[in-house]
């Protein structure tokens, strides 16, 4: 039973992310069907891994891991085109997709089910339900201008990242039979290697990664903007006209 919910919900989650990154951003019909199909390929090659019984392999989920992160940093890098699309992204909607990491109280229901164990599930579950409930009011800020706001949405963005990669690390060094594996805790993190929760790890975590990525990128454009166009003000030549407007 706990499988079924969690197949409808990480199924849901998913489908909310794919319609979300591919339906917000301003930019031509034929990129963003691209963009679907490329991310709906990259769901159903994951799926098909862990159907196949490929994660049996412990280099796996650390591949399906890194690989889309490591091709959105380089396409991103050396394409002005990717590069313009992701700065276009709305950022409220960025930070309100992170109110679905609240299912990551599902974590500590598999710990509570025996599925789970040691650190893992804690760090995860709980770091996510914060970072959830916490994306809720920030997204309304996000789509505010001022520095304040900014600076909490970039304090949130640094928990949430952090958040992830401490989980992802966790769940590899707890992970059974692994050679990476330090922690020795019961179940560890076998639950993540099966369907339907290994789609959080090689779906969902990079996708926020990335997400969180993009918010940093956005931030660091606006203060840019923001210096720059103080410097502009501070520099900009007074003119006899001005001073006498000001007079007046």
């Amino acid at each position: 039973m706990l499988d079924l919910i969690g197949t409808v919900a990480t199924t849901a989650a998913i489908a909310v992310c794919l319609v979300a990154i591919t339906a917000t951003p301003p930019s031509q019909l034929a990129q963003r069907l691209a963009l679907a199909a490329v991310a709906g390929a990259w769901i159903g090659f994951a799926a098909a891994v862990a159907g196949a019984g490929g994660l049996a392999n412990p280099a796996a989920i650390p591949i399906l891991f890194v690989t889309p992160i490591a091709t959105v940093v380089a396409l991103a890098s050396f394409s002005p085109a990717v590069r313009a699309l992701l700065l276009a992204m709305p950022m409220p909607v960025l930070v309100g997709l992170n109110a679905i990491r609240i299912l990551g109280a599902f974590f500590l229901v598999l710990a509570a089910a025996g599925r789970l164990g040691g650190p893992f599930p804690q760090s995860a579950g709980w770091g996510d339900i914060i970072t959830g409930i916490f994306a809720i009011p920030l997204a309304s800020a996000a789509a505010g201008g001022s520095p304040n706001r900014r600076r909490l949405i970039g304090a949130w963005n640094v928990f949430g990242m952090l958040d992830l990669i401490v989980a992802v690390t966790l769940g590899t060094v707890s992970a059974n039979g692994s050679p990476l594996q330090i922690i020795h805790a019961g179940a560890g993190s076998d639950a993540v290697y099966s369907l339907p929760w290994s789609l959080i790890p090689t779906v969902l975590v990079p996708f926020f990664l990335i997400v969180h990525g993009i918010v940093f990128a956005q931030l660091r454009a606006r203060m840019t903007k923001d210096v720059h166009g103080s410097s502009g003000s501070a520099g900009a030549p007074v003119t006899t006209s001005g001073v006498r407007a000001r007079l007046d």
